[in-house]
């Protein structure tokens, strides 16, 4: 990676986001844009002076960085809301990455408009990762979360070619779904019948994510595969805190039809609900 935009509101999220850009960069020899965007639907003398002090917080923390890690850093304070700030900033500098804080999570706004993350991320051209916790170390546990498409697959090289973990740290992971399980076809069936079932469903899934696995740049990649009682989304959420993943991989884009994932949907469930760090690859990277 050669660049990276970190968005900064000069809160404690953002500077989950600017901590993680910083490791990034120093594994991967990147520099960090940073970019801060002020509300241009205010009263213009306002507008001047967060913007000059909005500079100032960014110019100090870019100094920062440099003294701490040796990064070239550049700064950008840009006019907007939030997602439009952004927006154009990604276009205009074509990062590799775009490191966000959290969201705030105001639930009917979320519903109705969508997070900042989930809006920039549908425009995106460049992959974007949503830093949930404080971070410590370069990432140690990934869950690249797969739906066995030629979209997923090619996610999950981007990824690789990223650099930001090692083929063993990674582990993927399939949820398939198991129709026998539906409260419609449960009566039908007794507990030995459908424990079969599961168990055949799990062989073929098994068999097909290692199928998969064999088209990817790595063969190191740990390979999980689970049926889902509750939705994927959660699926992958729980799988992702019994492993004690820290980065949950998800593609924005992926297959649709009768009883197949669309992993678009459900990887905006995952942003939305997840207590780690996510990276979402866009399919303008990956059509």
């Amino acid at each position: 990676m050669k660049t990276i935009l970190v968005a900064t509101d000069f809160s404690e999220r953002s500077d989950h986001a600017l901590a993680r850009a910083a490791l990034i960069a120093v594994q991967s020899g990147a520099r960090l844009h940073l970019v801060h965007v002020v509300d241009d639907d205010l009263k213009q003398r306002i507008i001047d002076s967060e913007t000059a002090l909005s500079q100032q917080l960014l110019d100090e923390e870019a100094q920062t960085l440099n003294k701490a890690h040796g990064l070239t850093c550049t700064t950008q304070v840009v006019l907007g809301d939030p997602f439009e700030g952004l927006g154009n900033a990604a276009l205009a500098i074509n990062p590799d990455l775009l490191v966000l804080g959290a969201h705030r999570r105001r639930l009917l706004r979320d519903v109705f408009v969508g997070t900042t993350a989930q809006r920039v991320i549908r425009r995106a051209n460049c992959p974007v990762l949503m830093v949930n916790a404080s971070p410590e170390r370069a990432y140690t546990s990934v869950v690249l979360a797969t739906d066995l498409s030629d979209t997923s697959r090619k996610a999950i090289g981007h990824f690789a070619q990223m650099g930001m973990a090692a083929p063993r740290n990674c582990t993927l992971l399939h949820i398939f779904d198991a129709t026998a399980q539906h409260l419609t076809m449960r009566s039908a069936l007794n507990k030995q019948q459908i424990d079969r079932y599961l168990g055949e469903l799990h062989v073929e899934a098994n068999q097909a994510l290692a199928e998969f696995s064999t088209t990817l740049p790595s063969p190191d990649y740990h390979r999980i595969a689970h049926h889902h009682d509750t939705g994927i989304s959660a699926a992958i959420l729980e799988t992702a805190s019994q492993i004690m993943a820290d980065l949950i991989v998800v593609s924005s884009q992926g297959r649709v039809g009768l009883s197949k994932t669309f992993l678009g949907s459900v990887g905006e469930e995952v942003l939305r609900r997840a207590d780690r760090d996510v990276l979402s690859i866009p399919p303008r990277l990956i059509s």
